[in-house]
């Protein structure tokens, strides 16, 4: 079909095939976590420390680095690209490109960063460490949680995807901004000047619309080791990369680079990238001992109630002002009791929350806040699974 059905059909499609990789994607994340815990767990454990802190690179630029190190800065570059891609699209043409539609979700966001952190601040206060761990659980895993959506809430409205997708977009871009402004320990103007100058290159080659990866490879692997270089985290040249990516289709133009990359890229950020990083970011011993400690050490404690409590509280409390005062509107066929679900479903921070783990903290403090993000993404993904089951039957009843 032809005429303005199409660009509808190609969105929709689209949207679809989004969805599903992520759910494959939430799947396999969740297999390479059971693996590492395993492997870290098992009489082999110290071939998973020597794989994972063996160095390689050249030294130049300082790009000697562990194999953990290269998952941690190299592959989340990708998931971050493929996120400021995703984000891209919603601000310019999706769901956050219209008011009534973005402000609900994305005061959900904001306020289920917030309250994890003031919640964390709280629980751990004095606490050495809680300085910067307490940015910990304000992450969402977009691949979980759209993982457990889609196994568990199959007659729920179309519109709590969107509702859940939007917000873990926008809490992603918060993660972001907290790694380049908590995590930046050193500053090199000239390697700053020149990702500055790559970006500047690739945002004139989108608006020129030239299509070569010949160039577009180089120039990102340049802008990679460019950030890495001036010392702010590499992750960051992903989704700065994915900002300036074009996302409205020309005429004639079947569809427009963002939405190109992303289909190509989805598979590997969701089944090769993150997956790979929750192996060699996961693998933290695991006893009676440290599991005891997770519960009763204030710091871990602070991630885990931070997660669990701060995220259903935040988002839920920051969408019921939101409606209460008419600055936006509940996601149409929902209730207010699958908002709760969704929110206590905000509370799985699995990747951004490891990775601010091991930007914040060392040694056995960061295996502790590890366990600690661990137990809680389990605690909220099953209590949100039991609560979308039932308003999933609930909505069936009612269709």
């Amino acid at each position: 079909m032809s005429g303005p059905n199409r660009p509808a059909k190609v969105v929709v499609a689209e949207f679809a095939r989004y969805l599903r990789t992520e759910t494959t994607g939430g799947m396999i994340l969740l297999g390479a976590t059971a693996i590492a815990l395993l492997w870290a767990n098992s009489p082999i454990d110290d071939s998973y420390r020597a794989i994972r802190d063996f160095r390689l690179g050249p030294e130049f630029l300082h790009l000697n680095l562990t194999i953990g190190d290269w998952a941690k800065d190299g592959l989340l570059a990708l998931f971050f690209f493929v996120a400021g891609l995703e984000l891209k699209r919603e601000l310019v043409v999706g769901e956050l490109s219209r008011f009534k539609q973005a402000i609900l979700p994305v005061v959900a966001a904001v306020g289920g960063m917030i309250v994890p952190a003031l919640v964390a601040l709280s629980v751990g206060w004095g606490t050495p460490g809680i300085e910067r761990a307490w940015a910990i659980p304000v992450a969402t895993d977009i691949a979980f949680a759209l993982g457990v959506l889609a196994l568990t809430a199959s007659n729920l409205p179309s519109s709590a995807r969107v509702f859940l997708l939007s917000l873990a977009v926008v809490d992603d871009l918060g993660a972001i901004l907290l790694i380049a402004i908590l995590f930046t320990a050193k500053f090199d103007l000239v390697a700053a000047g020149v990702a500055v100058v790559a970006l500047a290159l690739y945002a004139y080659l989108q608006h020129r619309r030239v299509r070569s990866a010949w160039i577009y490879v180089p120039l990102a692997l340049i802008t990679w080791v460019a950030v890495h270089s001036a010392g702010i985290h590499a992750t960051i040249a992903g989704v700065a990369l994915g900002l300036l990516t074009r996302v409205r289709a020309d005429e004639g133009e079947e569809h427009a680079p963002a939405i190109r990359l992303e289909h190509r890229l989805q598979p590997w950020s969701a089944a090769v990238a993150v997956p790979l990083f929750a192996l060699f970011a996961a693998g933290i011993k695991v006893d009676s001992e440290s599991l005891s400690a997770v519960f009763t050490t204030a710091l871990p404690l602070a991630v885990l109630v931070g997660l669990v409590g701060g995220k259903l509280i935040g988002i839920f409390g920051a969408s019921l002002l939101a409606v209460k005062f008419k600055l936006a509107e509940k996601p149409r066929g929902m209730g207010w009791r699958d908002i709760g679900a969704l929110s206590m479903l905000g509370g799985v921070g699995f990747t951004v929350s490891l990775l601010i783990a091991d930007l914040a903290l060392d040694g056995e403090a960061v295996e502790l806040a590890k366990a600690a993000v661990l137990i809680a993404s389990a605690i909220a993904s099953l209590s949100a699974a039991a609560m979308l089951l039932h308003r999933s039957r609930v909505h069936a009843r009612e269709d």
